[in-house]
């Protein structure tokens, strides 16, 4: 009876040493694993089930992207201006194997690789230079860190300088001259607008003025042809009063009464001297020898 009650402790020792040796590694995580002192294998997701005494997790390791913001780091560029610039690096651990054999702490190398990197690269630089050409010296920083860190098993993804902070004096200076330069620009345009300004009233003028010169000149051609037309027409009755006069075909006392009646509305006039034809006095001394014809005719009635 007392074997039995031994037996069953002892299984019960040995199963609960099994449980606590089974492990279960979720996903984008990795334990590197030790056996009696020696690397033996790294442990993705999924159960694993450790021997006992013999193994050990030496380290475990996140396999997702992560993020390091390291402090302002004072730099000299090549113009002797100095000034503090921070970093942000995006890295991944790619080798669990060489993360944790690598170098003693990662993150404490990745930080001063940075700043070292960081102070050669402004430090052939201007400040003007730097202060425009963010993305470059990004990637230049990321191409440098990323071969020097694939010995930790490390793959820097991005690199961005956070905030790049030159001395105040530095800092008035650039404000007035783009205090400056926005004034400058502000004057530009305006007086870009003022010239357009002048331009369109001229335009406006000149078309004013062409459009009036238009309206006259048409005005007077209408006038033109009106006159035109007009004259037009008393040729055309005048003509058609002879074609008429000639298709009729006048005695020569018709044409006699004619001139008499020409001579009278001439006669109407304010002239003081008039000069008859002898045709018409010929005529007029027969008017009146009819006239005188007729009264005896009414006397002797």
């Amino acid at each position: 009876m007392t074997g039995l009650i031994i037996l069953a402790i002892v299984l019960v020792i040995i199963l609960l040493i099994i449980i606590c040796n089974i492990k279960v590694v979720s996903q984008s995580n990795a334990f590197v694993i030790e056996r009696l002192g020696a690397y033996s294998n790294t442990w993705r997701q999924g159960l694993h089930v450790k021997i006992p005494i013999l193994d050990r997790i030496a380290q475990k390791v996140s396999l997702k992207e992560q993020v390091v913001d390291f402090p302002p780091q004072p730099v000299i560029t090549k113009d002797n201006v100095t000034m503090q610039i921070d970093t942000v690096v995006y890295f991944q651990i790619t080798d669990p194997k060489l993360y944790a054999y690598g170098v003693e702490n990662p993150i404490f190398a990745i930080e001063n690789l940075t700043a070292t990197t960081l102070r050669n690269i402004i430090g052939d630089l201007e400040l003007d230079h730097t202060l425009t050409s963010r993305d470059d010296i990004n990637e230049r920083i990321r191409v440098i860190l990323d071969e020097a860190t694939d010995a930790w098993g490390i793959k820097v993804k991005r690199v961005e300088l956070k905030n790049i902070l030159p001395p105040r004096e530095i800092q008035e200076a650039m404000e007035k001259q783009m205090k400056a330069e926005r004034e400058r620009r502000a004057k530009i345009l305006d007086a870009e607008g003022e010239k357009k300004s002048v331009i369109l009233i001229a335009e406006g003028k000149k078309e004013s003025a062409i459009l009036e010169a238009d309206a006259i000149k048409e005005a007077k051609i209408r006038e033109a042809q009106g006159e035109a037309e007009a004259i037009l027409s008393v040729q055309k009755a005048y003509a058609d009063s002879l074609r008429m006069l000639n298709e009729a075909s006048p005695s020569e006392a018709v044409i006699a009464l004619k001139g008499l009646e020409a001579f009278e509305k001439a006669a109407d006039g304010k002239s003081t001297k008039i000069i008859i034809p002898s045709e018409i006095q010929s005529l007029a001394g027969l008017a009146a020898s009819f006239k005188e014809i007729i009264k005896t005719d009414d006397m002797a009635k």
